[in-house]
């Protein structure tokens, strides 16, 4: 563990090159794992432990002894000062931060120096359908690199439902339909089917609804299926590249 740190910050944004030269590549959470690859006064050259994923970061903080006990399991929570509803402050927590609780009382965990409420987080182990939760993104701004309650981006909402049930997945649209195998029968859809085209992915919630973090409509979208490779084709000229059966 010698090079390995945790963000403690609610969340940091991942740049492609130097922070103040590039645009923003993906994000990271509160107790996400990671490596420090190079280190300058204003910024950190940093390798991410879920998915090996490499970018630059500025004005994180960060710690080297960490052992996550829950995740967070609401699109975002609430922290507080105290044990009580009255103390909340302005911090918060997206879905899938990991913490370290070392303590209980009543309706509350402690962690660090806050506290945030039981029914608020799962046990870091826990693990259920891929994708039972997706719909708590409904309504989220779409944001290019963005995987947090503040703003995700297409290939990321499918990413943080893989890391919420501690399976891996690529980060990238471009890897992630490389990563998936393509479905024995493409002529019907099934709930929690990946629909790829060069450059985005939806996620079947039905045989004829989907949902995706859209860029046009800048947010992410519960759509029909059909409309929306209909619109796709016609507005971005793109088809449907691969269709992928994910069975859990």
């Amino acid at each position: 563990m010698k090079n390995s740190f945790f963000c403690k910050n609610s969340s940091v944004y991942l740049y492609e090159g130097l922070p103040h030269k590039s645009k923003i590549s993906s994000q990271i959470l509160y107790g996400e794992k990671f490596k420090i690859l190079l280190k300058n006064k204003n910024w950190l050259k940093i390798k991410t432990s879920f998915d090996g994923y490499i970018g630059y970061v500025k004005k994180i903080n960060y710690v080297n002894e960490f052992k996550p006990t829950h995740k967070i399991k609401k699109i975002f929570a609430t922290i507080y000062k105290k044990p009580n509803r009255n103390s909340k402050i302005k911090k918060k927590l997206s879905f899938c931060s990991f913490i370290s609780v070392k303590k209980k009382e009543k309706k509350f965990y402690k962690f660090d120096n806050y506290w945030i409420k039981k029914k608020d987080v799962a046990p870091i182990n826990k693990t259920e359908n891929i994708f039972s939760k997706i719909k708590i993104f409904k309504s989220v701004k779409y944001k290019w690199g963005g995987i947090s309650f503040k703003g995700i981006d297409c290939s990321a909402l499918v990413q943080i439902f893989y890391k919420y049930n501690n399976k891996f997945c690529p980060r990238d649209t471009k890897d992630q339909i490389r990563f998936f195998k393509k479905a024995k029968n493409t002529k019907f859809f099934k709930k929690n089917d990946l629909i790829f085209w060069t450059g985005h992915v939806a996620v079947c919630i039905s045989n004829k609804s989907l949902i995706h973090a859209y860029g046009p409509k800048k947010k992410v979208l519960i759509m029909p299926i059909t409309e929306t490779i209909n619109r796709i084709e016609k507005t971005a000229k793109l088809s449907v590249k691969k269709i992928s059966s994910i069975r859990y």
